[in-house]
Formats: structure tokens, C-alpha cells, sequence
């Protein structure tokens, strides 16, 4: 097993070959630990532990130690940077990002790394009672997953008909119809 970094913007597929679903990306400088390849495709895991399949071309040289560094702020306010963005199934970046994926890059902005999907980053969180829900915790519907603004607002990436970005709004009915979970990372 090596690590290494990519050179690019690269995304991350459930099988080898171009046409396979995109579960995550990759973003330039990240260090991806390869497990082994077939042909032109690597099969990696990133340092968030998340496996799938990259074109081995994409791969460059070591990861620098310091590519993740830890700062204050507040995950939502990171959050609301990509405010407005598509909405892009395995998407992490500003040209489209999907629901655990806004959760992932809010923390990891901040040098913490955090799980990439919304079942993993409910897991990881600590439960909250409703009634004591605070501004940025998590709201977990098993499949989706938002930012707690407070009031009954949220703050996600809904891919949803009719609004397909990244919003603040009043808690959908039929979202809140089936909280399962609050949880504070």
C-alpha cells in the first residue's frame, strides 16, 4: 500500500470504469492510500476511510503530511459558503455537492475529518434530544442529512424535483415526517 496524492479534482467510482456511479471525489493534494489496480484504475481509500476506484493517471506523487490543518470556525458558517451550489450525487465542491457531502467539506475545511455519508456521519455524531437541539447540529433522516439552523430552519444539499442546490428553508414536511435522529458532531 502506498499513498499518494491527486493531482486534480478526481472522482471516486464504485467499480473501475468511467461510466460507474461517482460515490465521492477526490480533491487535489488529498492523500489516497492505494489497495491495489486493475489496468488503467487504482482501488484507493481515502484518509477518511472511504474506498472506490480512481484512473491510476490521476495519482501523482506523495501526500504532503500537512495537507489537512485544523482551524477555528463554525462548520455551518463553512456550510453556507456553498450556498446556491447543484446539487451533484458524490459531489464535494462548489460545482456540485450533495447532502453528507456539504456536512463532510463544513468540517474538513476546518482540518477535521468527519465521515462522508449521511449514515456514517450520524453514527459518528453524539444523540441530541430534541429539545435540546443547538444551531449547526446535525438533523438525520437515515438517507439525507441538514444542518439545524434553529426556528425550524434547515441548511442542506437537496436534490429534491424542483430544487436541486445547496439551501436554507423551512423544514420540509415531508423531510420532517421522518426525523430519526439529531446528532452533534
Amino acid at each position: 500500500m502506498t499513498v499518494r496524492a491527486v493531482s486534480a479534482l478526481t472522482p471516486v467510482r464504485a467499480e473501475p470504469h468511467d461510466d460507474a456511479e461517482q460515490v465521492t471525489q477526490a480533491l487535489p493534494g488529498e492523500p489516497l492510500t492505494v489497495e491495489s489496480g486493475v489496468g488503467e484504475w487504482a482501488h484507493v481509500r481515502t484518509a477518511y476511510d472511504y474506498p472506490g476506484w480512481v484512473r491510476a493517471e490521476a495519482l501523482a506523487g506523495e501526500a504532503a503530511a500537512d495537507w489537512l490543518v485544523e482551524r477555528a470556525g463554525d462548520p455551518l458558517e463553512e456550510a453556507r459558503t456553498y450556498l446556491g451550489c447543484r446539487y451533484e450525487w458524490g459531489g464535494l465542491t462548489e460545482k456540485g455537492i450533495d447532502c453528507s457531502g456539504l456536512i463532510h467539506m463544513a468540517y474538513r475545511r476546518l482540518g477535521r475529518l468527519v465521515p462522508r455519508d449521511a449514515d456514517q456521519q450520524e453514527a459518528a455524531g453524539t444523540p441530541v434530544p430534541r429539545d435540546e437541539l443547538r444551531r449547526g447540529d446535525l438533523v438525520c433522516y437515515g438517507d439525507h442529512i441538514a444542518f439545524w439552523l434553529g426556528g425550524g430552519q434547515i441548511l442542506h444539499a437537496t436534490g429534491r424535483e424542483g430544487v436541486c442546490a445547496v439551501v436554507e428553508e423551512e423544514h420540509p414536511p415531508e423531510l420532517a415526517a421522518r426525523i430519526p435522529a439529531y446528532v452533534r458532531l
